[in-house]
């Protein structure tokens, strides 16, 4: 069946994490719009990123999938079990039920999981896309630039038999893609002109309001905008050093920067410890609309390789990014790769998740150097 020409009226997304994840999918919302300008488009998203994709200018309804027992990375759970756990939660029936009575004419599963491919199904739609199941030829073409075994524990397609889901599987011509262009591939399959992505997510005033407020509080009439440090991440082998963001902060409080660390509710002590080894650092609880105002006003960022990375960037800031197991040219600061600082070793990237599988003392962050990440971010500053 030909897609091209074809008039959706009622469309679903489904992606539903994790922050970066979810922002790399705002460039397919906004074809869908531009090409669907009077659909219905509904989005699927867990609770934490519902809270600004409901801002996004064109959306209809976001609908919050499993409310907050599925905040839990689903790499934490044996996917069977945390699925049969879900479907017998009467919440989730509900909105099952919901979206079915939804008609749908196109849904897009850009999640690639069990859970993800029984909603899509559920729904009914005559349409469903996502991704194809991972082929070999594909992933081992991918596998011979990278570490050797690292590729198996890498993405590479739609997982857990979601593929079964689809009418219209999404062909993957090679692996070594940013997200965001990944998931254009969806765009490209309904016969969307290409564009040049548009990752800008809004920012409201309410937060930017707030945000201000606490700067004024916090570090009185500084006369230049804040550097803000994001030191969290879900992955523990993604953290850089707590030291290492303490010597970026020491630095810049010493030329008279304002230092700004925030992150996640459960990464408060974590950035505590940072400011107190940075005295005059300071550590602001924010919502993640807040967060985002936050960016706006600051000098700089500088994150793990992390959802507020992939937030900094998705609002025109220059959100330098301390990478190690993961491979910056798939999910580095898109169209950046200038922003990246790495170690560059040999067992670069792995995707290991767990710092107790790491079998080199953790030397891709380890080896990175407070002077390297200080480096890059005093020459930006000095070419802006």
């Amino acid at each position: 069946m030909n897609l091209t020409d074809r008039k959706f009226e009622r469309i679903l997304l489904i992606k539903l994490s994790a922050i970066g994840d979810v922002i790399h999918t705002v460039p397919l919302f906004k074809a869908l719009r531009r090409r669907y300008p009077s659909a219905r488009i509904d989005w699927i998203s867990k609770p934490t990123p519902a809270k600004f994709l409901s801002d996004l200018p064109g959306i209809d309804n976001v609908i919050v999938y499993g409310e907050n027992q599925t905040e839990v990375p689903q790499y934490n759970w044996d996917g069977f079990t945390h699925f049969v756990r879900l479907i017998r939660d009467h919440r989730f029936v509900g909105m099952l039920s919901r979206l079915r009575s939804a008609r749908y004419d196109l849904v897009i599963d850009m999640q690639g999981q069990l859970r993800s491919g029984f909603v899509s199904m559920v729904t009914g739609s005559p349409v469903r896309m996502g991704f194809e199941r991972p082929r070999k030829a594909v992933w081992e073409t991918a596998g011979k630039l990278l570490p050797e075994g690292s590729i198996q524990r890498a993405w590479k397609g739609s997982r857990e038999g979601a593929w079964l889901a689809y009418t219209h599987p999404i062909s993957l011509p090679t692996l070594d893609l940013h997200p965001i262009d990944r998931n254009l591939l969806a765009a490209d399959l309904l016969g969307i002109p290409s564009q040049p992505a548009d990752c800008q997510i809004p920012v409201r005033p309410e937060a930017a309001q707030r945000i201000d407020e606490l700067l004024r509080e916090k570090t009185g009439d500084a006369s230049r905008p804040p550097i803000l440090l994001t030191p969290g991440t879900l992955w523990e082998t993604k953290h850089w050093l707590p030291e290492g963001f303490a010597s970026v902060a020491r630095h810049f409080l010493a030329r008279g920067f304002p230092v700004i660390l925030t992150g996640a509710p459960n990464e408060a002590d974590k950035c505590q410890r940072i400011a107190d080894a940075a005295p005059g650092a300071v550590v602001l609880q924010t919502t993640l609309p807040e967060m985002a105002a936050l960016m706006q006003r600051s000098s700089l960022v500088l994150a793990n390789d992390s959802g507020p990375m992939h937030m900094a960037t998705a609002l025109g800031k220059t959100a330098f990014a301390v990478f190690g197991p993961t491979n910056p040219r798939w999910v580095g600061p898109y169209k950046r790769p200038d922003l990246v600082v790495s170690a560059g070793v040999q067992c670069s990237p792995c995707f290991l998740r767990d710092l107790v599988r790491c079998k080199h003392d953790h030397a891709c962050m380890r080896d990175i150097s407070a002077e390297k990440v200080i480096d890059a971010m005093e020459n930006s500053l000095a070419e802006s």
